[in-house]
């Protein structure tokens, strides 16, 4: 089945998520991914397997799927020259190396556009290519400090919270596989060239902050920490019932309110006029959430989620990794999906996203052993032979 990104060539040359996550969702809509890994150890996103754990960490199964690992020596001459001649057959290269890496390297935006004036580079660091801060390193949890994006999230007398999972990586990643999507359209659909791409990791989870400074600019005022609630719609939260379970509930609007008071309270309830309407339920959510978490606490989640879905009230579970694997419609919609993986066995994930009607992606195969691709990717494009790979293994170069 023909993918959208199909004869598209990607080099993946950077390490861990903020990088490679973005090469890896154009792999999963058909580019040619090359994975180029450090020779012996890899990307550090394989990290060490878990003792009496055969293979590759499922991380690395996961979110290396569907590329193709070579191994390469870029802090020797030899290796570089030899990424310079892959240059030559790429079409994207996604970096994210400390600024000035590269050039030291005699890899930078200059000399890989004068070998091919058609490559998009995907440059992805803490702070950016160019700024006062552009030389410190970036991680994550720093990018969510310094994003605005960490100092709301938790409750007012905590410290803030950094969310479970990278999200700074991921979104940045993700900024970064729309950004080569721009370029490659700008190229190939307008008649236009290559180009570099610079992407720092705050920029994604900064923009997500939507009107965070704007609000800031208007008010003088700070957004601060207030836990679940959202401060323009009430009642809506957190809530455990009763066999130990978390429920959300968002019930706002003026319409949604009647249908869970009656269900909470009757007529009275949903008659009462302190929270009849949404600014006065607002006004009074301290004492609104009280009643609905007492209302939550007295009963099961499956007989509110029963209650609640009859009466079309939005409301959801917080779920764990047990009850996504045994939810019916992350199965019917392939948001969950199995993939063999030679050593692992079946390894379940998450589905490919988007869903495309008539060009829909795949997952292939799983995170590849290190240089699993070398014969191929080092013979098929730069023509070396079984004797060139050996010595070059010998040398340390692969």
């Amino acid at each position: 089945m023909v993918k959208p990104l199909d004869n598209v060539r990607v080099l993946d040359i950077g390490t861990l998520l903020a990088g490679p996550w973005g090469a890896t969702l154009l792999g999963d809509f058909g580019a040619e991914v090359i994975k180029v890994e450090q020779p012996g150890i890899g990307d550090a996103l394989r990290g060490t397997s878990k003792e009496g754990e055969a293979g590759n960490p499922l991380h690395w199964l996961v979110d290396a799927r569907n590329k193709k690992s070579i191994t390469l020596n870029l802090r020797v001459a030899e290796g570089q020259e030899i990424l310079r001649s892959l240059v030559e057959h790429a079409d994207v290269l996604i970096e994210n190396f400390t600024p000035g890496t590269l050039e030291k390297w005699n890899l930078g935006w200059e000399v890989l556009k004068a070998i091919n004036p058609q490559l998009i580079m995907v440059r992805v660091s803490g702070y950016g290519q160019t700024g006062p801060y552009a030389n410190r390193p970036g991680y994550d949890r720093i990018a969510l400090g310094f994003s605005g994006y960490m100092y709301p999230t938790g409750f007012p007398d905590r410290y803030p919270v950094r969310p479970a999972f990278p999200t700074a990586d991921y979104n940045t990643a993700t900024f970064g596989a729309y950004a080569a999507m721009l370029a490659l359209y700008q190229r190939d659909a307008n008649g236009g060239t290559g180009q570099m791409i610079d992407l720092a990791l705050y920029e994604p989870p900064f923009r997500i902050t939507a009107s965070l400074v704007a609000g800031w600019e208007k008010t003088g005022q700070n957004r601060e920490r207030i836990g679940n609630r959202n401060p323009g719609f009430a009642p809506a939260g957190t809530f455990e019932t009763n066999d130990g379970r978390y429920v959300q509930i968002a019930a706002g609007g003026d319409n949604v309110w009647q249908r869970l008071a009656k269900i909470m309270g009757g007529i009275a309830l949903a008659e009462d006029k302190r929270f009849l309407k949404s600014r006065d339920r607002i006004k009074r959510a301290d004492e609104l959430e009280r009643l609905l978490g007492d209302w939550i606490q007295s009963r099961s989640f499956e007989d509110i989620e029963r209650q609640l879905v009859a009466a079309g009230v939005p409301v959801g579970g917080i779920y764990r990794a047990e009850d996504i694997a045994q939810d019916p419609h992350y199965r019917a919609r392939d948001s969950l999906i199995e993939v063999e993986d030679a050593e692992q066995g079946t390894i379940t994930m998450p589905g490919v996203v988007p869903k495309l009607s008539e060009t829909p992606g795949s997952v292939e195969w799983t995170g590849p052993k290190l240089g699993a691709h070398n014969e191929e990717i080092y013979g098929d494009l730069l023509g070396k032979g079984i004797d060139d790979l050996a010595d070059l293994a010998s040398r340390g170069i692969i």
